[in-house]
């Protein structure tokens, strides 16, 4: 199924804006290996990181902190979502209609 995508390589510079985004309190150090997805998708330059994880990743309180440091950093524009925040939502067809 996943044939023929690319790899994101680790290296030091995933690791380095990973701990950032521990150092600055985005996610708990439990979370030590989600902050690596998110370090991993900016500095490969992904438009979208979708997830399930909402108590870390795709945490709204914490998105914007996440999307300015990024930002500071000078990586682009990274949008993390749920797969069904990305697809529109579920009834978002019924709802327009309405």
């Amino acid at each position: 199924m996943l044939d023929g995508l690319p790899l994101v390589p680790l290296g030091p510079d995933v690791d380095a804006l990973a701990k950032l985004i521990l150092a600055k309190h985005m996610m708990s150090q439990k979370a030590a290996a989600d902050a690596v997805h998110v370090a991993a998708a900016a500095i490969a330059g992904v438009n979208y990181l979708l997830t399930q994880n909402c108590k870390h990743i795709a945490n709204a309180h914490e998105l914007p902190r996440v999307y300015r440091l990024l930002e500071e950093q000078g990586y682009d524009q990274l949008l993390i979502c749920t797969p069904t925040e990305f697809l529109g939502g579920e009834n978002d067809d019924e709802e327009s209609n309405t």
